[in-house]
């Protein structure tokens, strides 16, 4: 069967994305569901066990709690309250933890620790996926089961001021709210003064049963400037005073209540070292959590300690307090501590409702979920519930009664515990079975696509696929048959769930038959290729070229890094893999270097064109076939190599480049650390961050500034080299004004402010600067006329770049804008084009450095990593896309960075075959000289020659000449009118020994040398012109036009004689012509 190259090119990719399909959806596993849904409706409670005769307690216990007030704190680690912070800004919790009546629990929550998902852990019990990262930006309502909506569906009355994301996944269930965006991290003032300033109104007035309190700002200023501002414990200090109105409040309307009341304090998530969070480090994902109540006396040398339970633990716990039922998703068991003072068969209905959620849950999601421990001891607690529940009815007071219920109360736990952790695995357990099949037919699309791909580069390529072949049937047939069977294998033998299983057999079927085909065409393909056939009807040319070390190293790194993104681990770690790469690529360059310099390079550089283009002008230079045929044919004159044109310092600049972009790189690497499993170690930037180190931060940023100004302004206009003084001096002012950095004449500035006025400074002369370098580049389109000007303006649209990220940048992270500029200056002048890498090599170069930036800005796979806070610079309300923009231009500065060089220094260097230009400029000089002197050699043998015949012919017509005086005396008034026989005679002392007895030979002599004279210039013309077919619309340089044409002139007034000056003025003629053709020849006009 033969398919055209877009029928096959369609069905790759249409195969490849069912094979990645099949490939998520076992690494994303489907979150556990309960298959009843919230809005069919709430289901009748659990009876209680009964051993025998019928049970008497058919209802849901009656609420433990009056009201309940949750004050969530967004971003509020564990340590901000159980750790010196929380004792020095706030001393009444932490009196409320060690002696008040509460129960204190550092919650852990689950990635990803981002707002949206831990607000659904935290109502629904369940736990989101990945998928809920994206939803974050836009939250849809909530359809799952949680604690809102069955407090709303029992009628109570639910008041919430704070992040707007609650509002978005519970619309309409609030009686009354005000939400305030959550993305705008420059604002941490008044995002809780929102909140604050309702609570005095609500608090003294009784119309609710559940108020739902987020705080924003703590988060910000994590986003803004870190863990260990200063203004993270004025945050705490004002959240410390929040709390003990709220709790002094509620102690106050006790007395009007029969039931106590509750108040929450709990974190979403936690804060990284760098304040942000999304990933899973114990910063991040460890909160406290502190359920203050009056139901929590606790007695005098009673110590709490803080105990570690499951952030999915509240929603249960909260149910249980408010009387309603536990949402049917819920994961999480109830926090014992709660109802550990009521009755114990209270306690023994409440842990029996929880358990049989959470076995009901087991029962839908798991197949084999008979064989489960937890699953077990459910049932063995509620046979010695129902037991208990006998024993209670005949008598109720016992010392048998009580350690019978003490035993069923840890049996209970004990099932509680194994039934969470075994729904919690099976959120988070990988269905291999169907990532393996969606690996192998990923795998088989991209192995076919490669060997195909030469004969598939052809648009009207046919290829041929041997699907009727005998051996193709064959092969087909018994791999069907393997895979029917491990199919069946694992299917019958999987003690979870597994996707692929579930599917009908003509769906698992059809997906076998497809990887069978894939194989089978590409062991058929293979052969062919192994043989020397062509599964296409074209034969493609195959160029065949020379492999160095150095494209070995981009294509072996290339291809491992790839590789390398099948593990997980290195996923977490990809930033070691990209500098283990830069930094061996430094090494490969240092002995590409030294073996150029030290023991030379035998190789020939390529022809081709070349223009030479630096900041201040450029010099094209063509090299076509015809000159590379003329260097074949004289192999005695080679071009010059490296070593032979760069001398003295230069020449050390490039051995030492390498050494020094070495030395960079890992300066660079103890700036910030990054990844997963060192991330929390020191560096440099933690160091420079710190309060105790503003004026070395201070002094760091400046001097960074200062290198940024003086490697960009090298290829900037005046005006734009003004506006980027300018712009870095706002970028300087704006860090001030925010307390980032300080000045020197005000070292100990309180004067923190938002920077707004020196932040859009600074965007006025970014747009500035970007403008002109536009202009530039849209005139250089236009008129067509001016080379420089299009690199200019190319160059000014990177340095706008440059600016802008001098802005998003933190302070500590300057040096790596400075580090990036400075490793681009010494690559392109030292590295690139002396060492005559290509267009493809200097490509993966720059994309290497980009992706190793991405990590020296500290930058990871995780989200945590994302500086929101660089979205808002110089914003003072939230505006969507410039935030969204903004954000995603300060995460990938780097890549962004190296993307604009590569682009200025493709353009730059354009039609050339990106060989050094100051180098192919001085090869082509050397080779036209290296032609003059051809030219005169050339010229002076045919003169030496001439001369030669020309003393034979004189004396082979010794004789005749000796006849024609005898019989023509008239001779020697033909002679007397030949002058030039006189100079020839002049110039060969056998014609003088001659002339005076042959005078008529001495003319015929003159006249057969001149017409000698006349082949021999013709053939030097002709060879000259061969040396030289260079378009004069490519040979624009006038240095070198005029290299070309004086270079006749010079040897014409060197030898000056009368009769070889009108043909060497006939070559200069040509070669103006050749080098600056006439109008009529280029069609440019008559």
């Amino acid at each position: 069967m033969r398919l055209g190259s877009g029928t096959f090119a369609t069905c790759c990719v249409a195969i490849e994305v069912l094979g990645i399909a099949v490939f998520l959806r076992g690494f994303f596993p489907a979150p556990v569901r309960s298959s009843a849904r919230a809005e069919h409706g709430a289901e009748p409670p659990a009876p209680e066990p009964s051993a025998g005769a019928s049970s008497n307690w058919t209802t849901l216990p009656s609420p433990l709690f009056s009201k309940v007030v949750i004050v969530l704190i967004d971003a509020l680690r564990d340590d901000f309250v159980f750790g010196s912070k929380g004792v020095k800004f706030m001393p009444y919790t932490t009196y409320l933890v060690e002696k008040g009546a509460s129960h204190s629990f550092v919650a852990e929550a689950k990635p990803p620790t981002v707002t949206m998902p831990r607000i659904k852990a935290l109502m629904t019990g369940s736990l989101p996926g990945f998928v809920d990262v994206v939803r974050n930006l836009n939250s849809p309502a909530l359809l799952e089961d949680s604690v809102i909506r069955q407090a709303k569906t029992a009628g109570k009355r639910i008041i919430f001021y704070g992040d707007e994301t609650w509002v978005k996944l519970f619309p309409k269930h609030f009686a009354e709210y005000d939400g305030t965006t959550s993305f705008f991290v420059s604002d941490y003032t008044e995002v809780d003064n929102n909140v604050t300033r309702h609570l005095d109104k609500v608090l003294k007035r009784g119309d609710w049963d559940m108020l739902i309190l987020h705080y924003l700002g703590l988060d910000h200023i994590g986003h803004i400037s870190g863990p260990n501002s200063p203004l993270i414990g004025h945050k705490l200090s004002e959240m410390d005073s929040m709390l003990m109105k709220i709790h002094t409040s509620l102690q106050s309307k006790e007395r009007e209540t029969p039931l106590p009341n509750l108040l929450v304090l709990c974190g979403d998530h936690g804060m990284s070292e760098t304040g942000s969070h999304g990933a899973s480090s114990m910063e991040e994902v460890n909160t406290p959590l502190i359920l203050i109540s009056s139901a929590f006396e606790r007695k005098p040398g009673d110590i709490r300690h803080p105990k570690h339970v499951q952030q999915t633990d509240v929603a249960a716990t909260l149910a249980i307090a408010l009387g309603l039922p536990i949402p049917k998703d819920s994961v999480g068991s109830l926090l014992f501590p709660v109802v550990e003072g009521r009755p114990m068969r209270e306690q023994l209905r409440f842990l029996h409702l929880n358990t049989v959620q959470l076995s009901k849950l087991l029962q839908e999601n798991v197949p084999s979920y008979e064989k489960d421990p937890g699953f077990e001891q459910f049932k063995m607690s509620e046979r010695l519930h129902g037991n208990w529940i006998r024993l209670y009815l005949e008598e109720k007071h016992s010392e048998v009664l009580f350690n019978l219920g003490s035993k069923v109360l840890r049996q209970y736990l004990a099932a509680l515990k194994t039934l969470s952790l075994s729904l919690s695995t099976q959120v988070a357990q990988y269905d291999m079975y169907s990532m393996m099949v969606g690996t192998v037919v990923v795998l088989e699309v991209l192995t076919l696509l490669l060997l195909s791909v030469p004969q598939a580069l052809h648009r009207k390529a046919e290829l041929e696929v041997p699907l009727s072949s005998p051996g193709f049937s064959l092969l087909f047939y018994l791999v069907i048959l393997v895979l029917s069977a491990v199919h069946v294998i694992v299917c019958t033998s999987a003690e979870s769930s597994c996707y692929f299983c579930g599917l009908s057999w003509l769906a698992a079927g059809g997906v076998m038959v497809l990887a069978s085909a894939l194989l089978c065409v590409i062991v058929s393909v293979l052969t062919n290729v192994l043989v020397g056939g062509n599964t296409s009807r074209k034969n493609p040319v195959h160029p065949s070229s020379r492999w160095s070390e150095l494209d070995l190293l981009i294509l072996l790194g290339t291809a491992g890094h790839v590789l390398s993104l099948g593990a997980s681990s290195f996923v977490e770690e990809e930033h070691q893999t990209w500098y283990f790469l830069v930094n061996t690529l430094c090494l490969a360059l240092s002995q590409e270097t030294y073996r150029n310099y030290f023991l030379g390079d035998d190789s020939e550089p390529p022809c081709g064109l070349h223009v030479e283009q630096g900041l201040d002008g450029a010099t094209p230079a063509w090299q076509d076939g015809s000159a590379c045929d003329a260097l074949e044919r004289d192999k005695g004159h080679r071009s010059p190599s490296p070593s032979q044109v760069l001398r003295g310092h230069k020449k050390w600049m490039v051995l030492a480049s390498p050494w020094l972009i070495l030395a960079c790189c890992r300066l660079l690497r103890s700036l910030n650390q990054t990844g997963v499993q060192w991330a929390h170690r020191p560096d440099l930037g933690h160091w420079l961050t710190s309060s105790d180190h503003k004026a070395e931060l201070s002094v760091l940023a400046a001097i960074s500034l200062l290198v940024v100004f003086v490697l960009v302004q090298r290829g900037c206009s005046s005006v734009s080299k003004a506006a980027l003084a300018l712009g870095l001096l706002g970028v300087y002012c704006y860090r001030a004004a925010i307390g980032s950095v300080q000045f020197p004449w005000r070292p100990d500035s309180q004067d923190i402010s938002k920077g707004i006025i020196e932040a859009r400074f600074v965007y006025i002369f970014v747009l500035g600067i970007l403008f002109t370098g536009t202009k530039d580049l849209l005139k250089s389109q236009v008129i067509a006329a001016d080379f420089k000007l299009k690199t200019v303006g190319l160059w000014e649209i990177h340095s706008g770049l440059v600016l802008l990220a001098a802005l998003l940048f933190r302070p500590h992270n300057l040096p790596v804008l400075a580090f990036s500029l400075l490793i681009q200056t010494l690559m392109t002048k030292f590295i690139w084009k002396p060492l005559r890498h290509d267009a493809a090599e200097i490509t993966v170069m720059h994309y290497w450095f980009g992706q190793a930036f991405f990590y020296f800005q500290g930058n990871s796979n995780n989200i945590a990593t994302v500086d929101i806070s660089a979205g808002f610079v110089g914003l003072d309300t939230y505006v969507e896309i410039p935030a969204v923009l903004l954000t995603a231009f300060g995460t990938y500065a780097g890549p962004v960075l190296w993307a604009s060089h590569l682009v200025y220094f493709l353009s730059s260097e354009t039609r050339s075959t990106w060989r050094p230009s100051t180098w192919v400029s001085q090869h082509l000089e050397s080779q036209h000289l290296a032609s003059q002197h051809l030219v005169s050699q050339h010229l002076e043998s045919q003169h030496l020659a001439s001369q030669h015949l020309a003393s034979q012919h004189l004396e082979s017509q010794h004789l005749v000449s000796q006849h024609l005086e005898s019989q023509h005396p008239a001779s020697q008034h033909l002679a007397s009118q030949h002058p030039e026989s006189q100079h020839l005679a002049s110039q060969h002392p056998a014609s003088q020994h001659l002339a005076p007895q042959h005078p008529e030979s001495q003319h015929l002599a003159s006249q057969h040398l001149a017409s000698q004279h006349l082949e021999s210039q013709h053939l030097a013309s002709q060879h000259l012109e061969s040396r030289i077919q260079i378009p004069g619309e490519q040979l624009s340089s006038p240095h070198l036009n005029q290299q070309l044409v004086s270079a006749p002139s010079s040897i014409t007034e060197a030898r000056s004689p009368s009769l070889h000056f009108p043909i060497y003025k006939a070559t200069v003629f040509r070669i103006r012509e050749v080098v600056n053709p006439p109008p009529w020849q280029t069609g440019s006009g008559l």
